[in-house]
């Protein structure tokens, strides 16, 4: 059942990097009140992910970088492990993941599979990420990863079980990161 909505207002409070947008709206409730909303939305495109994973090492490669809105919210030096990411831009989501993990990893991506797609933080982030994972092995290393640009990438080559007891630690708090650690520990595509 979809409720319908009706635009009141819709304004850019900002285009700098991403858009954030001020909407008010009505919305028509399946009893059929309206109801008005005032809402932040930030569009930031959408994006895709991928854990690499190397079920012969029993190992995965994940990256540490510096995440500007982790510091803001207390992270003492803003630095997050993460399984590579980026924006689609104009890519579709493979191509996009492919790209990204040659850039932040170094490794070229064989196997890949599509798992889902999600909403991160629908209350107010317009982003849809597409979720993959794809083997990877040292003979399909392209170069030494790290990002490009202004990026400043680590890279992290953890055994599994390490990177599972680090969500524990709370060594890393990143959602798609344990999602997808997560979802290759029920696979049985690896042992713990």
């Amino acid at each position: 059942m979809s409720f319908p909505v009706t635009i009141i207002k819709d304004k850019i409070l900002s285009d700098n990097y991403f858009i954030l947008r001020n909407i008010t709206y009505d919305l028509t409730r399946k009893s059929g009140d309206v109801v008005r909303h005032k809402r932040e939305v930030y569009d930031r495109g959408n994006g895709a992910t991928v854990l690499l994973y190397n079920p012969r090492k029993g190992s995965v490669v994940l990256v540490r970088q510096f995440r500007v809105a982790t510091w803001v919210n207390g992270n003492a030096d803003g630095q997050l492990i993460e399984t590579c990411a980026g924006l689609l831009d104009d890519d579709q989501p493979e191509e996009c993941m492919r790209k990204e993990a040659v850039e932040e990893t170094g490794f070229e991506v064989r196997n890949v599979r599509k798992l889902f797609e999600l909403y991160m933080s629908p209350g107010g982030v317009t982003e849809l990420i597409h979720f993959f994972i794809a083997e990877y092995d040292d003979a399909h290393r392209a170069n030494d990863g790290g990002g490009i640009e202004d990026e400043d990438i680590e890279v992290l080559e953890l055994p599994f079980a390490q990177a599972l007891a680090m969500i524990d630690s709370g060594e890393i708090r990143d959602g798609k990161t344990v999602l997808l650690l997560h979802y290759l520990q029920g696979s049985g595509l690896m042992t713990s």
